[in-house]
């Protein structure tokens, strides 16, 4: 048991389940994130336990050692038989009574972020009491030597995000780390690379820091890669730590759709394939860019035709029809997408269901290389995308050979990612389309753009009214 779990049994023992009253209670299954799910179960079993020890008949606690339990009239001896009728009878009431539990739990670790927040005002946090010893670590050990690249998120409340900000940058900088870190009042999210010595390393700081440590190694997610696979170091504060234009305020993280494990999801796609298209009760709905999906997906998934995650709760809005009374199973890279994107889409109140994939492609191609997901897997990274499989389902730009490995658009200032061959590329078709490929021949680009760069692949997308303007 983690030191979560014995201070969240601490808050519990001083909760009375027996008492709680019944107007409390709600009948629908909660939908909760992974972190949340894990605090929910050890409220299960602390309520499950606390109902048993109600039970313990008083006459025989002062006058015997042995203990007795009476329920439903029936005298029980033996701590197996009262769990079984207990397990067998009253489920029903411990799924109540736990749901209460869990509501007053939260309402209490809100009031202790509150009561930080005030703390942290008045008294100065060393930031140094985070970092992790090195002494043992010599400079070339997280310089040079196997690397990985980490993907990681934890929604949690933060009362200081600039705290926590200024030590992950400390932290990423003594560990020699690059990538991107987002903080926000609503957890933080990043991707960062170095040395296996060094990722090593944060992951345990990650999950020793007081607030953090709700975390588990399994919620970190690797690939081959170091710091070269980024070329700086960025951390900030920001809104969101995951940009859907969405107040977090207005819409919690905790209203995210149920969770499946890896496992799961795949037999659920699994029944959704074996029924081919007389299937229409399912979607299989993919939250990622249509450059992502471009190439790799899941098997008959629907892919939005979306350029930004901003665009996707307009896209929601503007297809409510679509996934009206269906079970929808959606999926993104990590999952963290899938947090925020599940809980605007059960916000509309039209789905039957709504589930996501638990640590997201990352998670399911580890545990399924050779799956239902085809193709690659895209990374927001140097390296563009990571595979477990040989499939190349999407082509080139030009001449429409198989082929699935992004580049930059040549031209200056043009953003957009390109499927150019190398015969197309040596041909000199390095562009994203014929506009910039003609704007690349023509005159000197500005040293600094007035605008952003607008080509054939930009004015072809659809937008919502905050990107036009």
């Amino acid at each position: 048991m983690t030191t979560d779990d014995v201070m969240a049994c601490d808050e519990l023992i001083n909760i009375d389940v027996v008492t709680i009253a019944p107007h409390c209670f709600k009948q629908e299954k909660p939908q909760l994130s992974a972190t949340l799910r894990r605090y929910y179960s050890l409220c299960k079993r602390r309520t499950f336990g606390t109902f048993v020890a109600s039970k313990i008949a008083s006459c025989h606690e002062a006058e015997s050692p042995t203990t007795v339990w009476n329920c439903c009239g029936q005298t029980f001896k033996k701590a197996p038989s009262i769990h079984k009728h207990v397990a067998r009878t009253h489920d029903t009431d411990i799924q109540k009574l736990t749901k209460s539990t869990f509501e007053i739990l939260l309402s209490l670790n809100e009031k202790e972020a509150a009561s930080q927040q005030q703390s942290t005002e008045k008294e100065p946090v060393d930031i140094f009491s985070w970092i992790p010893d090195t002494s043992h670590i010599t400079g070339d050990q997280l310089h040079n030597g196997p690397g990985e690249v980490l993907l990681l998120y934890c929604y949690c409340p933060l009362a200081d995000p600039p705290l926590i900000c200024a030590w992950q940058k400390t932290l990423c900088e003594k560990l020699q780390l690059t990538g991107k870190v987002r903080v926000a009042t609503e957890g933080i999210n990043g991707t960062v690379g170095g040395t296996k010595v060094a990722t090593d390393l944060y992951i345990k700081a990650m999950c020793s820091h007081p607030i953090f440590k709700i975390m588990e190694k399994e919620d970190f997610k690797t690939s081959d890669g170091g710091a070269e696979c980024f070329s700086n170091l960025r951390v900030g504060v920001y809104k969101e730590i995951v940009p859907m234009g969405v107040d977090p305020d207005a819409l919690s993280y905790r209203l995210a759709g149920a969770h499946l494990e890896p496992e799961e999801f795949h037999k659920e796609v699994e029944a959704l394939l074996s029924k081919g298209d007389s299937c229409n009760d399912t979607i299989l709905l993919d939250c990622r860019n249509f450059y992502e999906s471009k190439i790799g997906q899941f098997s008959q998934c629907l892919a939005p035709n979306i350029r930004k995650f901003s665009y996707f709760p307009d896209y929601v809005d503007q297809n409510l029809d679509l996934f009206r009374d269906k079970k929808v199973l959606m999926y993104c890279t990590g999952g963290i997408r899938c947090e925020r994107g599940s809980a605007y889409l059960r916000s509309k109140d039209v789905c039957k269901d709504v589930y996501q994939l638990k640590g997201g492609i990352h998670k399911y191609m580890e545990q399924f290389p050779e799956g239902f997901y085809r193709g690659k897997l895209f990374v927001f990274d140097e390296r563009y995308a990571i595979s477990s499989n040989s499939d190349i389902i999407s082509e080139c730009r030009y001449c429409g050979s198989p082929w699935d490995q992004y580049q930059l658009c040549s031209t200056h200032f043009c953003c957009q990612l390109v499927l150019s061959c190398s015969a197309c590329r040596q041909g000199g078709h390095t562009a994203c389309c014929p506009t910039c490929q003609t704007k690349g021949q023509g005159e000197e680009p500005s040293a600094t753009p007035t605008q952003r760069e607008e080509c054939e692949c930009t004015d072809g997308r659809p937008r919502i009214p905050q990107d036009a303007l």
